[in-house]
This record gives structure tokens, C-alpha cells and sequence, in this order.
């Protein structure tokens, strides 16, 4: 059975709600965000809680996110909670970043130490100080959804008896592997594992809640096996795109020797070494192939170098840090975009160029090919040569690139949009609630029952005193 013909059972299993529910939710609720970094140009976590929150005050609920710097862009129809960090990655330098009063809060010392000593804490300190703030305000909200944070702070909000579900995109354990595998020798590897210690912490939480969510079928399997939690205990809600802002521009027209791509220049996970290699084998035959990288590239780093290597400088443009409206125009402009990741726990880049009408190659690293399913070209991760004759089949058919583009739209239409997402979100909080009551009367029904008894017990004891 395809990928595409298992979607429609997996969506239904995902959450009960029938395809011919209404848009709007039967109980409009109040639901509190969280996200310890959001902006969207930070990664995929930003992009995810801005439209998730568009997208549930559209189906009709009152939404505030909770986030510490860099803060999300968010609808003005979200409130928006900053919770102040040491943003430790925006100063010149961490190590002189501490000032005295930082010394009277826990939070501030340990993720300043953490830095200072090679690790990563912003995930537990942003938790205990949500805790702290919703100690005072979590009365105001039904639902408490993590995005990721995974602190301990989450387990601490459910022993209050506030209903706590998690979205985990996927283990970072992958990214960890991947890390450990470049590193280039034993210092780097206990650097690497010094970063990323809050695993242990984050395997702890998603095994103590109770709800965890997460975004592909791959990502399910995956969280299962790297943090010892059942899959038939984690639920399935795929991510959505905005296709009214991720939509097809024909006043555009596209380059016909563009490619485009979304990835971190050094992070092995996104595979950008081995769309370099494919351009490197192909520029010879296509003196005119260009690619353009959304993401930022590091000065004196491997990327750089391979670029020297392959002499591709001319060839290769990066940009950062751009608006949402002219990532469209790049999508719009480019005749092939390009997912080369070895892992994705989603794969919001190939989505979004899919949804602008944009032909997409994938690898099949991780829930990739769930997303671009029989709407575009998908190869073997990790692979330069497969990479290489996909882009070369795509430059020499032009029309294959418009049925790509076209069949892209309408998948991302049907399956991955926010509208549907936003729909199954609602009817998942709404189980949650209704568990919640339940366990809530049967406890008092327990409790009830067992005062019954002592009071029982005590009169029985009276009678036969007396007699």
C-alpha cells in the first residue's frame, strides 16, 4: 500500500472528528501556547505556533502564546505573553552576559552556566518560568499546548491538575546522532553531547504526560523507540500550511534554471552537502544552473569550504532572515525546490513550496515522502548521484515541473493545510477536557465510596462497643 493511500485512515485515527464536522468548534475554549523560542525565522517551531494560533482563533477559540526571545510574529487576533530569558545566542558575548541580579533567580544563573559550560537550558528555564506565571493565570485556560519546550515545568503544571498536551515535531535524538557522526574528533563529540544533555530531561517529560502529539507517522515511530513511550499513546495530527499566503503567483515567472532550498548551512541533518555535490555534477552541463539557500551561511565554516572545494561560489546565494512574503516570491521564481534533509520530522519547506505550486525533489529522510507522497520526484537520502539525475530529469521537462507544481497544490490543499489541522485540534482538546471530567467524577465517586465505608466501619464499631 502507498504512502498516499494511508493518509486518509491516518488522519481519521488521528482524531475522531468526521471530515463533515463543522469549522467551528462545538465549545469555543481558551488555550495558552507555549514556545521558549518562536520567531519564525528561527526554525520551524516559530513557523508552527504562528499559524497554529491563526489558524484555532479562526475556528473560533480565544488563543495566547507564551514565549520567551526572540518573541513570535504573531495575528493581532493572538495574545502574546513574553516571558523574558537571557537570550544568551543575541548578546556579543555570553560569558559577561551575567549581572548581579540575574544572581537572585535560578533560572537566570543556571542557563547562564549551562552556556558557559557547553550546554543548552533555555527548555528547562523557560518551563519553571511559565510555571511560576501560570501559578497566578493558568486559571484563565482550558488547555496548556507545549510546542516542544519539554521542560520538566510541564509535569509540575499537571500534578496542578491543568490539563498539559505536548507537540513533538520529532526526538532530537536524530539531530544529536547526526552530530556526533560529523564531529571530527573526541573533543567535538563531548561538546556535542555536553549540548545536548536536556534529552534526558525531555525523555522524562514525554514519558510523565499524559498527552503528546505529534506530526507524522515517521515521527511517531521514532519518539516511541527514542523515548520508551508507546506509539498507540502518541496521537497523529499532521502539520498545516497557510495556502492563502503559501499560494501560487502566476504574475511570476519562474527560472528555469533555479533552484531553491531551505536549510541550516552546517547542520548535517538538512542534507544541504549533498545538494552542493549534485550541483557540482551537474554545473558542467548547465553552465547557467543557480541555487539559492534560505538560511545563513557561517563564515569559516564547512559549507563555506565545501563551496570553495566545489567551486560553486559564484553559483549558490544565501539569504536570511527575509519576510514571509518574499519567501513566496522565491518559491514563485524557482523552477525546482529541493528537501535534502536525512531526517524531517515534517518537512515544512517542501510543503510550503508545494502549496506555492512549486516542483519539489525530496529525499526519503524521515516523513518526507509522507508529505510530497506521488506530487513530486523522492530519492534516497544522503544520495548526490540520485539527487543529481532527479534535478537533471525535472531541468529537461518543463512540463513535468507544471504537473508537479499542480498536483503539489492540491495535496497540500487536502491533506496539509492549517484549516484542517486547527479542526482536528479542536476536537483533540475537547477529548482531553471530557477525559479530564471523567477522571474527575470517578475520583470523587472513589473517594466518595470510601468515606462511605470508614463512616460504615466506625458505626459498626459503635454498635458492638455499645452492646
Amino acid at each position: 500500500m502507498t504512502i498516499q493511500e494511508k493518509l486518509p485512515n491516518t488522519l481519521t485515527s488521528a482524531t475522531p472528528l468526521s471530515s463533515e464536522a463543522s469549522e467551528q468548534p462545538t465549545k469555543a475554549l481558551n488555550i495558552c501556547l507555549l514556545g521558549y523560542r518562536s520567531h519564525p525565522f528561527v526554525g520551524g517551531q516559530g513557523i508552527y505556533l504562528k499559524y497554529l494560533s491563526k489558524a484555532l482563533v479562526e475556528a473560533g477559540h480565544k488563543v495566547d502564546v507564551i514565549s520567551g526571545p526572540p518573541y513570535p510574529d504573531l495575528d493581532p487576533r493572538v495574545g502574546l505573553i513574553e516571558i523574558p530569558s537571557l537570550d544568551l545566542f543575541s548578546v556579543e558575548s555570553h560569558v559577561t552576559a551575567l549581572r548581579p541580579r540575574h544572581l537572585k533567580s535560578w533560572s537566570d544563573f543556571f542557563e547562564w552556566w549551562a552556556m558557559l559550560t557547553g550546554g543548552f537550558a533555555e527548555p528547562y528555564t523557560f518551563t519553571r518560568r511559565v510555571v511560576k506565571y501560570l501559578g497566578k493565570n493558568g486559571h484563565n485556560y482550558d488547555i496548556i499546548h507545549d510546542n516542544q519546550s519539554l521542560g520538566y515545568g510541564l509535569l509540575d503544571l499537571q500534578e496542578q491538575g491543568i490539563p498539559v498536551v505536548a507537540t513533538v515535531h520529532h526526538p532530537i535524538t536524530r539531530d544529536r546522532q547526526l552530530a556526533l557522526d560529523a564531529a571530527p574528533n573526541w573533543k567535538h563529540r563531548l561538546l556535542t553531547r555536553r549540548w545536548y544533555s536536556f534529552l534526558g530531561m525531555q525523555g522524562k517529560v514525554v514519558r510523565g504526560l499524559k498527552n503528546i502529539v505529534t506530526v507524522s507517522e515517521q515521527s511517531r515511530g521514532d519518539i516511541a523507540e527514542a523515548f520508551n513511550r508507546s506509539a498507540d499513546d502518541i496521537s497523529l495530527i499532521y502539520n498545516g500550511i497557510d495556502t492563502e499566503t503559501f499560494s501560487p503567483q502566476p504574475h511570476i515567472e519562474r527560472k528555469p534554471f533555479r533552484i531553491m532550498t531551505t536549510a541550516s548551512a552546517d547542520q548535517p541533518l538538512k542534507g544541504l552537502k549533498y545538494l552542493l555535490e549534485a550541483m557540482a555534477l551537474l554545473k558542467p552541463d548547465y553552465p547557467e544552473l543557480e541555487l539559492l539557500v534560505v538560511g545563513k551561511l557561517k563564515e569559516g565554516g564547512q559549507t563555506e569550504q565545501q563551496l570553495k572545494q566545489l567551486n560553486l561560489g559564484s553559483a549558490v546565494q544565501f539569504v536570511s532572515g527575509i519576510s514571509t512574503e518574499k519567501m513566496v516570491e522565491h518559491y514563485s521564481e524557482a523552477a525546482i525546490a529541493v528537501s535534502p534533509s536525512l531526517y524531517e520530522g515534517f518537512g515544512l519547506p517542501a510543503g510550503e513550496a508545494m502549496s506555492c505550486g512549486c516542483a519539489v525533489i525530496s529525499s526519503d529522510g524521515g516523513a518526507l515522502p509522507e508529505v510530497v507522497g506521488d506530487a513530486g520526484l523522492i530519492v534516497k537520502a544522503g544520495d548526490n548521484e540520485a539527487l543529481a539525475q532527479a534535478l537533471q530529469s525535472l531541468l529537461e521537462n518543463p512540463e513535468k515541473r507544471i504537473e508537479y507544481g499542480q498536483l503539489g497544490r492540491q495535496r497540500i490543499l487536502d491533506t496539509f493545510c492549517w484549516k484542517v489541522a486547527a479542526r482536528q485540534f479542536s476536537q483533540y482538546y475537547l477529548n482531553i477536557l471530557e477525559n479530564e471530567q471523567e477522571s474527575v467524577v470517578l475520583n470523587d465517586a472513589v473517594d466518595a465510596g470510601a468515606d462511605l465505608n470508614q463512616k460504615t466501619a466506625m458505626s459498626q464499631e459503635t454498635t458492638a462497643v455499645s452492646g
